[in-house]
């Protein structure tokens, strides 16, 4: 078979320069839509449990958009749109281009800001309201109770789905190939196209399982330690009836 052809596999590997470049770019566009999403799901998420009626209409207007718009249209959208936005904003007199990294950081960041916002917005009420009363019985103002009582347990709460939502951004950065981004997808298709061998896929496949696996381990690992506490919780509260009989 041709897909286990060693001299296919021996020219892929020698030239495979191209897709470790795209490997790095992958990461550092994962790791900046990252902190992206985190700051406006963290946002979105406050706004979602706040009492202003106003900010958690904005806040679920935008998870519902998002999350019911896929991510190819947004990415295509901005690519399109977004340079000419530019220009009517600054009053250049050229087009206002987008340097793909840049645009696919916005693109990733507010998409899964979305679904972070989700999850943050789960993890704080969660948290017993009293908690927020106490703290601003002790002087604390709600901002600051967010702040120092509140999001704090709650970020140890939704680690788990954090981590979860990490992974599904690596892999959606994939998109960046669509608009010529030189992520790894990207530099994958031009070692195949040149070569026409499709060991190129191969070997982009195992470059987003080196990414990814981590991640999911991780996942994994995160959601056994949160489920620990409450066995122990239940082992304790057993044998205290035990005790008790």
């Amino acid at each position: 078979m041709e897909l286990f052809n060693p001299e296919r596999w021996a020219a892929t590997l020698a030239n495979t320069d191209l897709l470790w470049q795209g490997f790095l770019f992958t990461i550092e566009v994962s790791l900046a839509g990252l902190l992206v999403s985190l700051i406006v799901g963290t946002l979105l998420g406050v706004f979602s449990t706040t009492q202003s009626r106003v900010l958690r209409g904005i806040s679920r207007v935008y998870v519902e958009f998002f999350q019911n718009t896929p991510i190819v249209v947004q990415v295509f959208f901005v690519y399109t749109a977004g340079p000419m936005l530019l220009q009517a904003i600054t009053g250049a007199e050229h087009v206002v281009r987008i340097a793909p990294f840049v645009l696919v950081v916005i693109c990733v960041g507010l998409y899964h800001g979305a679904y972070v916002a989700e999850v943050i917005r789960t993890g704080i009420e969660a948290i017993p309201r009293g908690q927020m009363e106490g703290a601003q019985s002790q002087g604390f103002t709600r901002v600051q109770a967010y702040r120092y009582v509140i999001l704090p347990q709650t970020f140890r709460i939704i680690l788990p789905p954090l981590a979860n939502q990490a992974l599904n951004l690596v892999k959606n950065t994939s998109v960046l190939a669509l608009i010529a981004g030189g992520d790894l997808m990207y530099q994958a298709d031009i070692l195949v196209t040149d070569s026409g061998y499709l060991q190129g896929y191969i070997v982009c496949c195992a470059m987003y399982f080196l990414i990814c696996f981590p991640i999911a381990m991780l996942v994994t690992w995160l959601e056994k330690r949160s489920r620990a506490p409450r066995k122990a919780r239940r082992a304790a509260t057993a044998g205290a009836t035990k005790a008790e009989v």
